[in-house]
């Protein structure tokens, strides 16, 4: 499954969210990537996220797919959305 969506932190993806989403992102068993700028990445992986550089009103698509990829794509869509303060 995949979803469009939008970073609304306000700094971005920086070092604190980027570890919650990757931590978050580690509990499924889904595998889980992030396409930005024709890239697409393991969302699992801290040093991957942290490369693409995201800046708030940067849009990702999230890839899901697993047997957990519905419950994983509303955890870090709500994250996401939330701008991390739920974090």
């Amino acid at each position: 499954m995949e979803k469009t969506v939008k970073i609304l932190n306000e700094s971005g993806l920086h070092a604190r969210p980027a570890s919650v989403f990757v931590k978050t992102a580690s509990q499924f068993k889904s595998d889980i990537k992030i396409k930005f700028n024709g890239n697409i990445l393991n969302a699992k992986s801290i040093m991957n996220l942290m490369s693409l550089g995201l800046k708030k009103d940067d849009e990702i698509k999230l890839i899901i797919d697993g047997p957990d990829a519905e419950e994983a794509m509303e955890a870090l869509v709500k994250l996401i959305e939330s701008k991390f303060n739920e974090a």
